[in-house]
């Protein structure tokens, strides 16, 4: 008996992106089985957006951790495999058929999938400094049960490949009930029952399509850093003054540009660098500003 082809949900949580969802949805099309879209009470048309795709739309609170909608997100789908973007994120045809290839191969298969890859060298070293930041990801034995997805962020009118920002693996493909988020910080790791391997194509990152999408982000980026600083209660002293304002945003400009290459993006390679580093000194400024 010929084996049914295994089934996609595509999740995500949602607030105010009309302006992102339809794109979105509409670059999954072909390869969703169910759509089920997560939304924190958006005031713009994102819900309609959502429901003329098709899909499934839960109406929530906007929380301050996003992986809280995120993990209700999962939850809530039926599908054997579950695919989970934001909405500023777009599926490429070429990886599209690609997850519709890995999902319906047997274990052995997939292993032997991801000895042939083509930056299976630079993929590994990526989780690697994942793994030292995050922790453990995934199991070292048994079947896979979740797939990283190489990211290009689009920054200014063209993607970054340069300066540590490619291949910002995301782990977006799951098996469903073998994946979840702790939604107990904005930087957490989604955690897998299973081995965690990688796809070889692409998932596109239009999140600074021009520079003031990226300064409102940036902000709000920023901010988080602050609340962490007061659960952390980063001391308020010269010494942490001279850290955030001078060590680490000059240790990071240096490390992106030099180190990783940032440059050979040309100027968005060198804006994007500059501004990254600026978040330490600007999370900092806050911070002591509240007290």
């Amino acid at each position: 008996m010929k084996k049914s082809r295994a089934k996609i949900s595509v999740v995500l949580a949602t607030f105010n992106e009309e302006k992102n969802i339809g794109v979105c949805l509409e670059s999954i099309r072909q390869l969703a089985d169910e759509i089920v879209v997560v939304d924190g009470s958006s005031t713009d048309r994102t819900r309609e957006i959502a429901k003329s795709y098709g899909a499934h739309v839960i109406k929530v609170k906007n929380y301050p951790i996003f992986h809280i909608n995120k993990q209700r997100a999962l939850e809530s789908a039926t599908s054997e495999w579950i695919l989970q973007l934001d909405a500023d994120e777009r599926v490429t045809k070429e990886l599209a058929d690609e997850i519709l290839k890995v999902v319906n191969m047997s274990n052995d298969e997939i292993e032997a999938y991801q000895k042939q890859l083509e930056n299976r060298a630079l993929f590994l070293r990526h989780q690697q400094i994942l793994t030292e930041r995050d922790g453990t990801i995934g199991a070292k034995d048994g079947e896979y049960a979740a797939f990283f997805l190489p990211r290009l962020n689009y920054f200014l009118g063209g993607y970054l490949r340069h300066g540590g920002t490619y291949p910002d693996g995301v782990i977006r493909l799951v098996k469903r009930g073998k994946a979840h988020f702790p939604a107990k910080s904005v930087h957490e790791q989604i955690v897998v029952d299973g081995k965690v391997g990688w796809l070889g194509n692409d998932l596109l990152h239009l999140d600074s399509p021009n520079f003031k999408r990226y300064l409102e982000r940036n902000s709000r980026y920023v901010d988080l850093i602050r609340d962490e600083m007061k659960q952390e209660k980063v001391g308020k002293n010269f010494l942490q003054f001279v850290n955030y304002f001078l060590v680490k945003p000059f240790g990071w400009f240096f490390l992106t540009q030099f180190r990783h290459k940032g440059i050979l993006d040309g100027y968005r390679g060198v804006v994007f660098s500059f501004f990254s580093a600026l978040r330490f000194p600007r999370a900092y400024w806050r911070y002591i500003k509240e007290s």
